[in-house]
C-alpha cells in the first residue's frame, strides 16, 4: 500500500474523531465512580455477604475503571477484586494501574492457561487469601459472594466453612439504576456510533461487502477511545432472515437490505445499542420491504408506549406489539432488555413464546434496548430495528437520534 493512501486513510482522516464536531459531555468523574462504589456496596449489605470477589471484566470496569485486557479476562479471568461494604478494595493480578483500588496484590493464579494442574492448589491459596481479607475487615460474617469462576475455587471456600453466593446478582443489581453521569457517557457512546453509521449510510453502494461496512463502525469506535463490540451484527440481501447472522464478505447488491445491531461497548465503557435497517440503491424499495418495514417499525412504536416507571414485565410482556404468526418463529429473543456497560437485566420476551421466565418492575433510572425483527418465514427480506431509552418518572426518553429508513417508510 503507497504512503499517500496511508496518508489519506489514517493521518488525513478528518471525520472519525467526535470531539471534532461535538463537546464532550461535562461528566464528574469522581461522582460518577463514587455513585459506583456506592451502589455495590449497597447490595453487598442487602446480600448480608463478608465480601464480593469480581472477575468479570464489565464488574471491574464498573467497581474501579480497570479496564486492561477487558476480552482476555473474558476467558482467562487473571484478575480479581475483593471489595466489601466497609473495608478497603483490593485488586490481585492486574497489568496496570488503577487509582480507585486500595491495594494491588500478587494473584494465586485461577485460570488454567496461567495455573495448569496447579487450579486445585492456587483455589486453596485463594481461600486462604479470603480469610485474611475477612480478618482483616474484623468480620465473623462467613457469607461471600463470587462471581463466575471455575469449581475449584468454590470447592476450596467450601472446605473453609465458607458460604459461596453468586456474586454476579449483586454486581448486575449494582449497575442496575444509572446516575446523571452515567447517562452522560452513555450519550457519548451513542454519538460516536451514529458517527460510524452515517458513513456507514454514505459508503452503502452495490460492490461494498458487508465486512466493509461493519469496519467503519469498528474504526469509528476505536478513533474515539471506545473499547469493543460483541458481535458482528450485520446482514444484507438474502442473509438478512433470519437475524443473527454476522458480517461476511458478501458484496452487497442494488435493492438489498443491509441491517444491524451495534452492540457496541463504547468510550468510557459504556454501551450503545441501537439497530437500523438501511436499504441499498439504485433500485427502489419493493411494496414487501416496506411492509416488513412498517411491521418492525409499529411494533418499536408499540411498546416503546408500555415503558414507565412501576410496569412489570409481566405486564409489559402481555401488552405487547402482537408479532404476526407468520413472523413468529424468526422473530427477535426479546423484545426489550436493560442496557449499561453491556447488554444487563432485565430480559423480556416475546408473548408467544410463553411466560416471562421472571417478574420485576421497571424503575427510572434504567436503560432499556427496545427490540423488533421482522423476517417472515421462508421469505427473503426481514428488518432489524432497536432504539435505546432511559426510562424516567413520566415515562422514558429516546436516547438513539439515528433516524429511520425514509424511503422504506413512505
Amino acid at each position: 500500500m503507497s504512503a499517500s493512501l496511508i496518508d489519506n486513510l489514517v493521518t488525513k482522516d478528518n471525520w472519525s474523531d467526535l470531539r471534532q464536531f461535538k463537546e464532550l459531555p461535562n461528566i464528574d468523574h469522581d461522582r460518577l465512580h463514587n455513585y459506583r462504589i456506592k451502589r455495590l456496596r449497597e447490595e453487598i449489605r442487602k446480600a448480608n455477604v463478608a465480601a464480593l470477589v469480581m472477575v468479570n471484566p464489565i464488574s471491574l470496569r464498573y467497581a474501579v475503571d480497570y479496564s486492561t485486557y477487558a476480552l482476555f479476562q473474558s476467558r482467562i479471568p487473571s484478575t480479581y477484586l475483593f471489595m466489601s461494604e466497609e473495608g478497603p478494595t483490593i485488586i490481585f493480578g492486574a497489568f496496570a494501574d488503577t487509582p480507585l483500588i486500595d491495594r494491588s496484590c500478587p494473584a494465586n493464579y485461577i485460570s488454567f492457561f496461567d495455573a495448569a494442574e496447579n487450579l486445585t492448589e492456587n483455589a486453596h491459596l485463594f481461600s486462604e487469601n479470603i480469610l485474611k481479607y475477612l480478618e482483616e475487615i474484623g468480620t465473623n460474617n462467613r457469607r461471600i459472594a463470587i462471581e463466575y469462576v471455575n469449581p475449584s475455587v468454590t470447592q476450596a471456600c467450601l472446605r473453609k466453612d465458607l458460604e459461596v453466593l453468586d456474586g454476579i446478582a449483586i454486581s448486575e443489581k449494582a449497575r442496575l439504576i444509572k446516575s446523571e453521569d452515567e447517562i452522560e457517557c452513555i450519550r457519548w457512546s451513542i454519538a460516536v456510533a451514529e458517527l460510524g453509521i452515517e458513513k456507514m449510510k454514505e459508503a452503502l453502494k452495490p460492490g461494498v461487502t458487508e465486512l466493509q461496512l461493519w469496519g467503519l463502525l469498528n474504526y469509528t469506535n476505536l478513533a474515539n477511545h471506545g473499547e469493543w463490540h460483541d458481535g458482528r451484527m450485520l446482514a444484507s440481501g438474502p442473509r438478512i432472515n433470519p437475524w443473527l447472522q454476522e458480517a461476511t464478505q458478501r458484496s452487497i447488491k442494488s435493492g438489498d437490505l443491509v441491517g444491524f445491531d451495534t452492540d457496541m461497548i463504547g468510550p468510557l465503557g459504556y454501551f450503545c445499542d441501537i439497530s437500523r435497517t438501511f436499504h441499498c440503491g439504485p433500485t427502489k424499495p419493493t411494496k414487501r420491504q416496506k411492509e416488513i418495514y412498517r411491521l418492525a417499525y409499529d411494533e418499536i412504536q408499540h411498546n416503546l408506549q408500555l415503558i414507565k416507571p412501576g410496569a412489570t414485565f409481566h405486564e409489559i410482556q402481555n401488552s405487547s406489539y402482537p408479532i404476526p404468526i407468520e413472523c413468529r418463529e424468526n422473530a427477535y429473543t426479546c423484545i426489550m432488555h436493560g442496557v449499561g456497560m453491556c447488554d444487563e437485566y432485565p430480559r423480556i420476551n416475546p408473548a408467544h413464546r410463553g411466560p416471562n421466565p421472571y417478574d420485576g418492575k421497571l424503575e427510572a433510572g434504567m436503560v432499556l434496548a427496545v427490540e423488533s425483527y421482522m423476517g417472515p418465514l421462508g421469505e427473503e427480506n426481514g428488518v432489524k430495528l432497536e432504539e435505546q431509552v432511559l426510562v424516567t418518572q413520566e415515562g422514558y426518553e429516546i436516547l438513539s437520534n439515528y433516524p429511520m429508513e425514509k424511503s422504506l417508510l413512505e
